[in-house]
């Protein structure tokens, strides 16, 4: 038995993505047997961003019933069947972060209609739900919202099932059924010596030439997966892969930012070309004619001195609405309610009423004041420490002057108290802007939980 499975979410980014609403469709692999569908009050504002999207706004889940109200329903609809979901990490993970939001665990075996769809539908242009229904035939309804995705991911997985002439479904279920087929000119010791853990990897031809370069949390599970992927590309890579090497990293972040500049140094034959520049977006400052300043974000091209930069607008939304919550800020003058007369977090006691008068601009404004201080000074110096590629270890990602600067580990009971401390450890890297990118977003999703400030910090011991 299988469970379709769509949500919607409030577009914020990591540990703040809840859920507004689901929909379950139960199938028995011949026929449709169970549906359920419901919207869900994600207890947090919804962004424009978001509402724009799918149509769903504030208003609509506020009578809704939290996740918490509706866990017993979908447990037992997901008991003992499979989870699909058309890029199903994500409905997963937004489902199983709900869960242990609440205390409890949800793990259900896992299908990917994409993963599916790329196999038994090859060389299409495009494996997103709407490309795909378009391309199937497949009426499709009531876009980006979960009972009309999965209306149409029912009719697609439908197909995928009528159309798999290659046991590919079981493969997907059972990945280690098969014996795997290492490269010909590969050793199995080589393969058998990676480690399990984050890191960057590159696979070698028989010259020592690198011809592909990749970044995992986990290096071996994710070298094994290009073995068994039977993509044409893959084919060839494993064809001409001789030699495996790794390089741990210790964490995700710093195996994302190895992984960006060993690419840009090696330009791999099996890589994919560098993607054209990614658009830029620029939180900025203003005031109008009240005097009442406001945040904002806009193209960056049309902001001149942001404050800060993301590259994805979800990301602009998300940073604003953590702004607007530690600094009592309103949303109708943060670019996160536009078009009202008066903002929603007033009656939450979030707001202290400059919208509707109740308090002057110049209280107001010295809170805005602030919250600019504390981004610039935030954006300018500061390390990330992260996980070492040993319990005995510290990583730490270095920003000077808002840049990446460079990367190092240091001993896990080095105290980072002075500059000097660190900057030995530290190797120097050349500016990137898809490391500026991959830093960005990391800050989007973790805020300042792993970051030392420079102003934390002396320059000397002897200060």
């Amino acid at each position: 038995m299988y469970a379709i499975v769509d949500v919607e979410t409030t577009g914020l980014g990591g540990n703040a993505n809840r859920i507004t609403e689901i929909a379950v469709a139960i199938h028995d692999g011949n026929t449709l047997v169970e549906e359920f569908h419901s919207l869900v009050n994600p207890e947090v504002p919804i962004s424009p961003y978001v509402t724009g999207l799918t149509g769903i706004d504030n208003d609509m889940v506020m009578d809704a019933p939290v996740f918490a109200d509706i866990a017993d329903t979908v447990l037992r609809l997901t008991q003992d069947r499979i989870f699909v979901a058309h890029n199903v990490s994500f409905d997963y993970n937004v489902i199983r972060k709900e869960f242990q939001r609440n205390g409890g665990e949800f793990r259900r075996k896992k299908l990917c209609t994409v993963r599916l769809s790329r196999q038994i539908f090859p060389g299409l242009k495009s494996y997103s739900l709407g490309k795909l229904c378009s391309h199937l035939n497949i009426p499709i309804q009531d876009r980006h919202r979960a009972k009309g995705d999965t209306d149409a991911t029912v009719i697609l997985f439908e197909k995928l099932l009528q159309n798999d002439t290659q046991g590919i479904f079981t493969k997907q279920l059972n990945p280690r059924s098969g014996e795997i087929t290492l490269p010909p000119l590969l050793p199995k010791n080589v393969f058998d010596k990676l480690p399990e853990t984050p890191g960057v990897y590159y696979f070698m031809d028989e010259r020592d030439t690198i011809i592909y370069v990749g970044k995992a949390i986990n290096i071996k599970k994710r070298v094994l997966g290009h073995f068994y992927d039977k993509t044409s590309r893959e084919i060839a890579l494993a064809r001409e892969t001789a030699h495996i090497d790794c390089e741990e990293t210790g964490s995700e972040l710093l195996a994302l930012i190895r992984e960006s500049t060993q690419i840009r140094q090696y330009f791999p034959k099996f890589n994919t070309a560098q993607k054209k520049p990614v658009k830029g977006y620029g939180i900025m400052a203003y005031t109008d004619r009240k005097g009442i300043f406001h945040l904002g974000y806009n193209q960056l091209k049309l902001v001149p001195g942001p404050l800060r930069v993301f590259y994805i607008v979800t990301e602009c939304l998300a940073f604003l609405e953590q702004i607007c919550e530690a600094y009592d800020l309103c949303p109708k003058f943060t670019q996160l309610q536009t078009n009202v007369p008066h903002c929603s977090h007033y009656k939450l006691k979030n707001c202290r009423g400059i919208c509707r008068g109740e308090e002057s601009p110049e209280t107001y404004n010295k809170r805005v004041e602030q919250a600019i201080r504390d981004i610039r000074d935030l954006q300018e110096n500061f390390l990330i420490v992260e996980k070492g590629r040993t319990p005995d270890e510290k990583a730490l990602i270095e920003v000077r002057n808002g840049n990446y600067a460079g990367y190092g580990f240091i001993p896990e009971e080095e105290r980072i108290e002075y500059y000097e401390n660190f900057r030995d450890f530290i190797t120097p890297q050349k500016y990137n802007r898809d490391i500026q990118q991959i830093i960005t977003s990391y800050l989007a999703r973790n805020g300042e939980k792993n970051v030392i400030s420079a102003m934390d910090l002396s320059e000397s011991g002897n200060s």
